[in-house]
């Protein structure tokens, strides 16, 4: 049988401006690669950033996209854990498990990897994608799971777990304030709920989210547009919140988390920042707190695949829409205006 030459992709052609275009299918470039035949995709909220320019290191003509799952189609002589036809939940983290990051397990800060999908080299938001370091940057799709479940576990999940929960240092009976209600914001609250905290305030500014965090375990909600916001928020606390995370990536919601704050407490930041911020270093370095940052590492994915599996974790409860690879500029679409479409996660698939 020929190998097909062409294929459609989503490429990025600068700030505002994304197609739904015919393109070459990648090839083997080192031995250590694969190429995967997509099967189920999604639209992160770092793409929307990228779209609107926030992440200049994505130039015109790459294919976008980071998160998916999907078929061994060809396989480089040194790869050792995957052969063709395997299914695959492809990390949107690549790692190559030897330099002095991957052994941290810092693979977001891989010497040759690290986010590079949809970044620095041709995503996932196409027929067909190239992995490098896949014996690394891939897991095997366990048999009897949802794989619409499984995209979500390429990203969000790992991200808001361990930049969010983790990073937080989330305890039992804690107070935490995630603020942010979108998918990676409920991922956090769903991975908060691993450690039982007292109460998950949910924080945004559309109330069908906000229903939407209550239903998935969110104790309290609070509209981040009321001019009150802040005082909700600590009228739920004695002296501020435990663990404030942030994740949405815009100078307010971090504000926020700086207000809300106890003496003691984390400021967990996900969100992905593309302007600069205030730090109110003034209040906040007498009050003893904690701030992290992060990229995701997904060193945390296996667990989670296991939680999958064990019904602990459902994470086809995020899922709101389903599209074709066809229909992905309607994808884009809908979860670009995500407050008038009701979206979370959209699911994108080949249709079989």
């Amino acid at each position: 049988m020929t190998r097909r030459s062409t294929m459609k992709a989503l490429v990025y052609q600068g700030p505002g401006k994304i197609s739904w275009k015919k393109v070459p299918v990648p090839g083997l470039m080192q031995p250590t690669d694969v190429i995967v035949k997509v099967t189920r995709t999604t639209i992160c909220g770092t793409d929307l950033h990228i779209l609107k320019g926030d992440v200049p290191a994505v130039t015109a003509g790459r294919i976008l996209g980071h998160e998916g799952v999907g078929i061994v189609e060809e396989v480089g002589g040194a790869v050792r854990d995957f052969k063709k036809n395997d299914h695959v939940l492809i990390s949107c983290i690549t790692s190559c498990g030897k330099c002095e990051y991957c052994k941290k397990q810092m693979y977001a800060h891989c010497e040759d990897g690290g986010w590079i999908l949809g970044h620095l080299i041709d995503g996932t938001q196409a027929e067909y994608v190239r992995i490098p370091h896949a014996d690394n940057s891939l897991h095997h799709v366990p048999d009897d799971v949802d794989e619409d479940a499984l995209v979500m576990l390429s990203d969000i999940f790992p991200t808001g777990f361990e930049i969010g929960v983790l990073y937080g240092a989330v305890k039992p009976g804690d107070v935490v304030a995630i603020v942010g209600a979108g998918p990676i914001g409920m991922a956090t609250l769903l991975t908060a709920r691993f450690y039982s905290p007292g109460k998950i305030i949910m924080v945004d500014t559309d109330p069908s989210r906000l229903e939407h965090a209550r239903k998935l375990g969110a104790t309290d909600l609070v509209n981040a547009a009321d001019d009150n916001a802040i005082e909700q928020i600590l009228a739920h606390t004695k002296d501020g919140v435990d663990v404030a995370i942030e994740a949405v990536g815009i100078p307010q919601t971090f504000g926020i988390c700086q207000r809300i704050v106890k003496p003691g407490g984390h400021i967990a930041n996900i969100g992905v920042h593309g302007k600069s911020v205030d730090l109110e270093l003034q209040n906040l370095w007498i009050k003893n707190i904690t701030l992290t940052t992060g990229l995701v590492n997904t060193n945390t994915t296996p667990m989670l695949l296991r939680t999958v599996m064990a019904k602990k974790l459902v994470p086809e409860n995020l899922i709101t829409h389903r599209f074709s690879f066809a229909q992905i500029m309607k994808a884009y679409e809908v979860f670009g205006n995500a407050a008038e479409e009701n979206a979370l996660k959209v699911i994108i698939s080949d249709g079989h």
